[in-house]
């Protein structure tokens, strides 16, 4: 199976919601595993910070754009919120924060995302 193919047929199957819980799944987890790592892993930790802060920011740019369906005051917190997770990523990088709200945050973002099946189950 081509890349295309895989990439149409996982469009097909999911919705933008459920899109956006797995991206939220795969950064968290990038999260929570460079906040395991040693200090001196640089790389790693930084790699996972920058994916989370392109996220966030992404998420900002889709909500100033005057198409986006969400009501004004959603798409102004997440902005906002946006906003935070960049300055709190940098201070992550200086070393004067920890990971911990960044993935609270999203931890919390994806609780609001759960696929309507999965939030049947629970």
């Amino acid at each position: 199976m081509s890349l295309n193919a895989y990439k149409q047929a996982t469009q097909r199957g999911e919705s933008p919601r459920e899109m956006e819980y797995r991206l939220f799944g795969q950064v968290t987890r990038a999260l929570l595993h460079a906040s395991e790592l040693d200090p001196l892993q640089i790389a790693a930790r930084m790699d996972a910070l920058d994916w989370n802060r392109r996220l966030w920011t992404t998420l900002a740019n889709d909500c100033s754009s005057p198409d986006n369906g969400l009501p004004a005051s959603v798409r102004a917190s997440i902005i906002s919120l946006s906003l935070w997770v960049g300055r709190h990523t940098s201070a992550v990088m200086r070393g004067e924060e920890t990971f911990d709200p960044l993935i609270e945050i999203n931890r919390m973002i994806m609780s609001a995302l759960v696929p309507a099946a999965e939030a049947a189950a629970a």
